[in-house]
């Protein structure tokens, strides 16, 4: 008869995003990661500590291999075609497509029960709901204006936030005018118009650029935009994407503090 054991979830995790990598660190987990992506940058010692595989869209399929891991995990759509290769190897593959604050929680609840931390990951979680809405609290409590908040996630073409950044912004206290836009699925849907963006008239505009820094003398050269209240009055601001566009613990944190600060503090 053949042997079976409890199972005691993976125990060699490659993390194809920053993400399942700061939340398996901060459930104490760290062990099971083998390898993780060249992005990472949560916690900082994990990239002295684990081997650098993939980047978001392609990754080192020898080296992700060589690893022998029992799991990928992955983020996104856009990562489909990585994660098809790796499943046609062989290899077991979890992609999460978190796109709202809800899903994000989920999913870190998810990956606390996979590596048997299901008590500590809904207390993580329990700790950030309760975070959250004492932060929404505090600015709803504000007597000043909602600030008009235009947050751009590209440049060229002009995408808007993603959902679970507007709806952060409205925790901090701000109005998104493209909130209908940020629950699109794809890129596509959440493209922005030079006029839909005057129309907008946004007070404050705060951008994170994928994988170059926010040239504000840039945006206030593109036409029809000179006009704009935050052009105006120079309210135009980077977030990091690493505090903001990591769909894990990063955003619901650091990165609703810095919209927090970018909205709130005319010394910024």
């Amino acid at each position: 008869m053949p042997s079976f054991h409890l199972p005691q979830g993976p125990r060699r995790i490659v993390c194809l995003t920053e993400e399942p990598t700061e939340i398996l660190y901060l459930l104490g987990e760290e062990e099971r990661i083998v390898g993780i992506s060249a992005y990472t940058k949560r916690p900082p010692r994990a990239m002295k500590e684990k081997p650098a595989v993939t980047a978001f869209v392609k990754g080192n399929l020898k080296k992700i291999k060589a690893l022998q891991p029992d799991l990928v995990i992955g983020f996104s759509d856009i990562q489909a075609d990585l994660a098809k290769t790796l499943i046609s190897e062989g290899l077991p593959v979890l992609i999460f497509n978190q796109r709202s604050l809800q899903e994000i929680l989920d999913v870190i609840l998810a990956l606390g029960s996979l590596v048997g931390k299901k008590k500590e990951a809904g207390i993580y979680v329990q700790n950030a709901i309760q975070h959250l809405e004492q932060t929404f609290e505090r600015n709803a409590a504000r007597s000043a204006p909602r600030p008009r908040v235009y947050f751009e996630e590209w440049d060229d073409p002009m995408i808007c936030g993603i959902h679970w950044v507007s709806e952060l912004i409205e925790i901090a206290g701000g109005q998104d005018p493209f909130a209908d836009k940020a629950t699109g699925k794809s890129a596509k849907e959440r493209f922005v118009t030079l006029p839909e963006l005057q129309a907008a008239a946004p007070d404050i505009v705060l951008a994170s650029w994928c994988g170059k820094a926010f040239n504000p003398q840039a945006f206030k050269k593109r036409a029809g935009l000179s006009n704009l209240p935050a052009v105006q009055n120079n309210r135009l601001h980077e977030i990091p994407a690493e505090i903001i566009l990591q769909p894990g613990p990063a955003c619901l944190f650091d990165g609703l503090k810095a919209l927090e600060d970018a909205l709130w503090n005319p010394h910024l």
